[in-house]
């Protein structure tokens, strides 16, 4: 499609046979360079080199790489406040043309930028040259590569970049040159320029006091340390800094820790390590540039070469099965006995040590955790005492000392609890209530009940109300300030009664009217009145029928059910009609008296599949309906009709014989 895709598919098939791999400091996720927002970083020189393949959203096609890691640089930096991040490429040469690519590595392995594709924030890849980077009338998109038509954008739209976050910027030369280029950045709103100053924070001598290990506030420039050490001066007589080298400088451009050296061991005494420019003319710099004030000191002792005690440990937690002690000194790790012989560990219940191992750097440990048999559930007072292990001797510190036998270290444990609880149920006929109670063993001073939908209680015996019924869940939470537990129970709350019946809303006189049952409970008696002069104590009861009394009645048909403590009552109108007989009247009078104001055909209670039709002298239908009930109020499209005969039709089916009837006839309108 365009020259500049071919030619980064062909880096890709062959550039591992036709190209060198990167191994330039800074040419690899892993080395990239620190920069400042505050600077301009200078690239003089950019060497010929290609690794991995790249995947650019919008671009690879169907997730299939189809760009290179050629001839790149990594820039790395952390942003200090959100916001927008511009800045710019600019070539020294102006028909180079520069790509780059912009990555969210926070809490991830640099090299993910390789395989995570969800770490990518934005890029550019245009194909002409000049100029390029973020800026705020960039397009909001990524620039694919393509053949330059003169009409691609090379900046991209400035991304939004979060506070503690960290960032890896790519900038990958596609032109085969070496000119270099100029990152710098500016126009945004986020901050990526460090505002701690840079400072020393901590120094340690070696055992022999030869040594100075040096700790800085941040990471700091590894060029700007002179490694004569002249950036240094100590308070010794006779005694001057001879080099200093930054700690992981060999593969990095920054670091956070020295290594001072002396021209002699350092007697016990106080001292002080003292900063200054150096022989480059500066003290060590930030990666903004920043220097650590001049005269800026650490102070420090030499103590005699003593033993390190055993006299401190990281305070257990309730139950432990593993006990840690902490030193002033580091452990030598092959000193440490791992069976656990070196330690015992006496108290209240019998516990025994099985294993010993240390957090190793370099040989030593500042930490040994004790692996024990069991945990320990017993409250009381403890020890730990050292005693020489399977090795035939205690355990030795880095500069050779052994520390004695028979030291100890004290700790106290308060007992386990339990969290189980004893409940009581009040049953009620509309309230529930149960009594919850915990018996406050081993110092037990905190509950946290959650009682289902009745709340929460801080009391030891709270009392919760229920006026529902069915499984309540119960959970209890207790401490004594050490140790905690938890328990959750549910609890069937089954008394619910309650009266309940289906039945027929309306029938014919002398029809049966059958009652089922549907009431719940743990029921021991019934009781149905029917309104008829009946009564039944079945729970199914037989069916009831109803006298023809020539006007419409309501029945009241009541339940009462029992069980061994309450009692419940549901009731159910039962509506008996005057007549079954279908007619439809010859006359009525809509005229909102309450008295034949409507037209409709009467007792239709058990008209199956009814059509009721009324037309007027010309013949138009004004009136229609297939639903029981349904009335005609004498008006047509909202106009009330004269007064005067109209004819009507009813079809139906008869619900208890199945015959069809067809009937016609008219009914006078009296207005």
């Amino acid at each position: 499609m365009k020259t500049k895709l071919l030619l980064v598919i062909l880096c890709i098939t062959i550039g591992h046979f036709a190209r060198s791999q990167c191994t330039t400091l800074g040419q690899t996720p892993s080395t990239a360079f620190p920069v400042c927002g505050t600077t301009v970083f200078e690239q003089t020189t950019v060497p010929i080199c290609s690794t991995n393949s790249l995947f650019v959203p919008g671009c690879s096609g169907n997730g299939t790489a189809n760009y290179a890691n050629k001839n790149p640089f990594w820039y790395k930096f952390t942003c200090f406040e959100t916001g927008t991040l511009g800045f710019l490429i600019k070539p020294n040469n102006a028909a180079d043309d520069y790509d780059w690519q912009l990555y969210d590595v926070t809490g991830l392995d640099p090299n993910e930028v390789f395989t995570n594709k969800n770490i990518i924030v934005t890029g550019n890849w245009a194909g002409n040259p000049g100029n390029t980077g973020a800026a705020s009338t960039g397009v909001s998109f990524i620039q694919c590569a393509s053949s330059y038509d003169g009409n691609e954008n090379r900046f991209a739209k400035m991304p939004t970049i979060q506070k503690g976050h960290t960032y890896i910027l790519l900038v990958s030369h596609f032109s085969d040159s070496q000119s270099g280029y100029q990152l710098s950045f500016g126009g945004g709103t986020a901050v990526i320029t460090d505002p701690t100053d840079p400072k020393m924070k901590g120094i340690t001598p070696s055992c022999d006091g030869t040594q100075l290990f040096v700790k800085l506030n941040k990471k700091m420039k590894c060029n700007s340390i002179a490694t004569d050490g002249s950036d240094f001066t100590i308070n010794a007589p006779g005694i001057t800094v001879t080099s200093a080298s930054g700690v992981n400088c060999s593969n990095s451009f920054d670091t956070d820790s020295l290594l001072v050296t002396l021209s002699a061991p350092l007697p016990p005494g106080n001292y002080d390590l003292t900063i200054k420019n150096g022989i480059d003319s500066n003290t060590i710099l930030d990666n903004c540039s920043r220097n650590i004030p001049v005269n800026d000191l650490l102070s420090f002792v030499i103590l005699p070469l003593q033993p390190t005690p055993m006299n401190k440990m990281i305070a257990p937690a309730c139950a432990p099965s593993q006990l840690v002690l902490v030193f002033d000194k580091p452990i030598r790790c092959n000193s440490i006995a791992s069976d656990g012989s070196d330690f015992s560990v006496s108290g209240p219940s019998s516990v025994q040590v099985v294993g010993a191992t240390g957090t190793c750097t370099n040989g030593a440990s500042s930490t040994i955790t004790l692996l024990l048999n069991q945990p320990i559930v017993t409250g009381g007072a403890y020890s730990i005492t050292l005693k020489p292990g399977m090795d035939g001797t205690t355990i030795i510190d880095a500069c050779g000392q052994v520390t004695p036998a028979g030291q100890s270290v004290n700790f106290t444990l308060k007992d386990t609890v339990n969290a189980d609880f004893n409940y009581y149920v009040g049953w009620g006929c509309k309230v529930d209530t149960i009594q919850l109670s915990h018996n406050g063993n081993n110092g037990i001073t905190q509950w946290q009940w959650l009682m289902d939908y009745a709340g929460s209680s801080d009391l030891q015996s709270p009392v919760a109300y229920f006026t529902t019924f069915g499984e309540k869940t119960i959970s209890l939470k207790v401490s004594n300030g050490f140790c905690t537990d938890s328990v959750t129970r549910k609890i069937l709350l089954d008394n619910e009664l309650k009266a309940d019946f289906e039945t027929s809303n309306t029938i014919c006189p002398e029809d049966s009217a059958i009652f089922r049952n549907k009431s719940i409970g743990k029921i021991i008696s019934y009781l149905w009145t029917f309104g008829n002069g009946f009564n039944s104590s079945d729970s199914i009861p037989l069916s009831q029928r109803y006298p023809m009394t020539g006007i419409e009645k309501i029945y009241d048909v009541r339940l009462i059910v029992r069980d061994s403590k309450c009692t419940d009552t549901a009731i159910q109108p039962l509506k008996v009609l005057s007549s079954c007989f279908i007619a439809v009247p010859n006359a009525f009078t809509p005229n909102n008296d309450g008295l034949n104001d409507f037209l409709y055909p009467l007792n239709a209670f058990k008209a199956d599949n009814m059509n009721f039709r009324i037309y007027n002298r010309a013949g138009q239908l004004v009136f229609s309906t297939s639903k029981y009930g349904e009335k005609w109020d004498g008006t047509f499209k909202g106009e009330p009709q004269d007064a005067g005969v109209f004819a009507w039709t009813l079809e139906y089916t008869h619900h208890d014989t199945g015959k069809h009837f067809k009937l016609k006839g008219s009914t006078l309108l009296i207005r």
